[in-house]
């Protein structure tokens, strides 16, 4: 039950009214119309924009057509006091029984409160982590592949049909360095000493492993071929060995895809999918042979001023044109991903989300220029930008790990400070913003501790529930009795505030999933969370708001009924950030 849809409803039928009488035009676009709680909620329960968004466009001073609909919002009987503020705000306060429906509603419903049918069952392809299978996942990776997932839990709680995607980059110079790294190893596992190892290969001691099955499997067969014979062999078992440990590191997190997709699958015979997809661009006139300026600050004597095959991405809305081979005739990244793109309409997909790390931040335009180039503007790209992790132990840098050569792994990370800390404090601050991920600091017991303290609510919750319980052994104090309770007791501000931000979650999540944004069900479970604590707070000091009261089943009951709906709301934010909601805190 969402009141602020019910709502927005209301205002566009009351628009609707105005429109058809003639006092305001018809046709106004209302797709900026919004309602939602006020900033000060001493001002109502609800506030709308739409005075202010529409006057422009319907020629009315804000407040003239704020009076219209004040007078139309007036005569609805869920409301008790409509007014204007400021320029043309318009905010309601509503009858106590319509914030009581909706609590009971969460109560009756605790699984499906909040859930939406706002996505449609239209799929999504959310690809996230793709890291290159050359190593163990870093925690900057951790980060893209908490948000990944977090987004995709959210997509499907709004109503979407959502698949996970990773996609395996084994194609290119990356996975032939690691295959070299991985055949130094191989020498090191029959015996030799390998000394350091040299620049330009992966020194770190997760590789140790591929040596020795390369050795238990091969002998030193391997030892009297040329590279070109070798090499295809140990890239293939190193790329295994890779992404068999990018997969426990991702289980760690409890992070599983639905698909994931080989770079290499796109160039098999003859270059398989991006040749012809370079074909199906051309026969579009959309790409051409030309000569590209040089970046800026790049000098001309330094410049490669060639004649090449370039993509029209300025015709999409790109600052240049792209080359799709590279100077040895071979395709370019970009070549590859525009395949893949490609490949995810083709499979069903017209809405792609991709989240890359901040690096990629300049290769965004290129490829949505592309999706649109291939689906012929029926495909829809958002990239989502995750930013540097920087990880640290009571405010000081961590030092890089052995087992990876120059970096902290993720899963270092996660078995130190465990899965729920990891995912909720790399959902705590959105995406696009720095985090300092404090180990220690993580693991605290207290309310500065987010993650903490979110849970230390759902456990209160339980809590009071079990105490409820053992206060009345013979009373009903089911889900169904406790809706039936008499919820006009609950007249205190701070039982109110707490109610209102439950009913706040299902628009929490039908914004957060229209916006690609799940950190704001993290900071959303936060104030919850605050909320209930303040109660419980208030409780201690005034004993008539506590929420077992053994001399008085009826408030009892009802507020019950706050916390059982509270808690069921926390497990389902919990859940939708994967992280669990614990009935004890030990």
């Amino acid at each position: 039950m969402n009141i602020f849809g019910l709502f927005e409803k209301r205002v566009a039928d009351a628009l609707g009214r105005l429109a058809a009488a003639g006092q305001i035009p018809a046709g106004l676009d209302s797709s900026r119309v919004v309602v939602e709680p006020p900033r000060d909620s001493t001002h109502g329960d609800l506030s709308t924009n739409a005075a202010m968004v529409l006057a422009k466009e319907a020629r009315m001073n804000p407040r003239a057509l704020a009076d219209l609909l004040v007078a139309d919002l007036a005569g609805d009987p869920r409301i008790v006091k409509v007014d204007i503020a400021g320029p043309g705000f318009i905010n309601i306060k509503l009858e106590a029984h319509v914030l009581h429906e909706i609590l009971r509603a969460a109560v009756l419903d605790t699984d499906g409160f909040g859930r939406s049918g706002q996505g449609g069952g239209v799929p999504v392809n959310v690809e996230f982590v793709s890291a290159n299978p050359t190593g163990p996942m870093h925690v900057g990776h951790g980060r893209g592949a908490v948000f990944g997932d977090a987004l995709s839990e959210l997509l499907h709680y709004a109503g979407h049909k959502v698949s996970r995607e990773y996609y395996i980059n084994d194609a290119g110079a990356q996975v032939d360095v690691l295959a070299r790294s991985a055949y130094l190893r191989y020498r090191e596992a029959l015996g030799e000493d390998i000394g350091a190892v040299p620049e330009g290969l992966y020194p770190g001691d997760y590789l140790k492993p591929v040596g020795e099955r390369l050795a238990r499997e091969h002998g030193d067969s391997l030892l009297g071929k040329t590279e070109a014979e070798w090499l295809p062999l140990v890239r293939n078992v190193a790329i295994d060995a890779m992404m068999d440990m990018i997969r426990e590191d991702l289980a760690a997190l409890d992070i599983h895809h639905d698909v994931f997709f080989s770079e290499r699958s796109l160039q098999e015979n003859d270059g398989g999918a991006v040749a012809r997809t370079i074909a199906e661009l051309r026969e579009r006139d959309l790409v051409y042979m030309g000569r590209l300026a040089p970046p800026k600050g790049q000098k001309d004597e330094d410049w490669d001023d060639r004649e090449q095959l370039l993509f029209r991405a300025t015709a999409f809305g790109d600052e240049v044109d792209r080359p799709l081979l590279k100077s040895d005739g071979s395709f370019t990244y970009f070549a590859s991903d525009i395949a893949y793109h490609r490949s995810k309409f083709e499979r069903g997909f017209a809405s792609m989300i991709d989240v890359w790390g901040a690096d990629h931040g300049g290769y965004v335009k290129r490829m949505q220029a592309a999706v649109k180039a291939v689906t012929d503007n029926k495909g829809d790209l958002d990239v989502k930008l995750c930013q540097l992790v920087k990880l640290l132990r009571d405010g000081e840098p961590v030092k890089m790990s052995k087992r990876s050569g120059d970096f902290v792994t993720l899963r270092e990370v996660v078995d130190e400070v465990g899965r729920d800390a990891v995912r909720f404090m790399m959902l705590f601050r959105k995406n696009d913003a720095t985090l300092d991920f404090d180990l220690a600091k993580v693991v605290e017991q207290s309310k500065d501790n987010p993650v903490f303290y979110v849970q230390y609510a759902h456990a209160r919750c339980a809590s009071v529930l079990r105490q409820a319980g053992e206060a009345f052994p013979n009373a009903d104090l089911s889900p169904k009795a406790l809706a039936g309770s008499d919820l006009s007791i609950l007249t205190d501000d701070a039982e109110r505030d707490v109610i209102h931000r439950i009913a706040q979650f299902p628009r929490m999540i039908e914004a957060a999933a229209l916006a690609h944004e799940p950190h704001r069900a993290a900071f959303y479970l936060y104030d919850l969370a605050s909320a209930f604590h303040s109660l419980w707070n208030k409780g201690k000091d005034l004993p008539q708001l506590r929420f077992v009261n053994q001399t008085d089943e009826d408030s009892t009951k009802a507020r019950l009924a706050v916390v059982y709906a509270l808690k069921g709301v926390l497990a389902s934010g919990l859940a939708i950030l994967g992280v669990t909601a614990p009935d004890e805190m030990r």
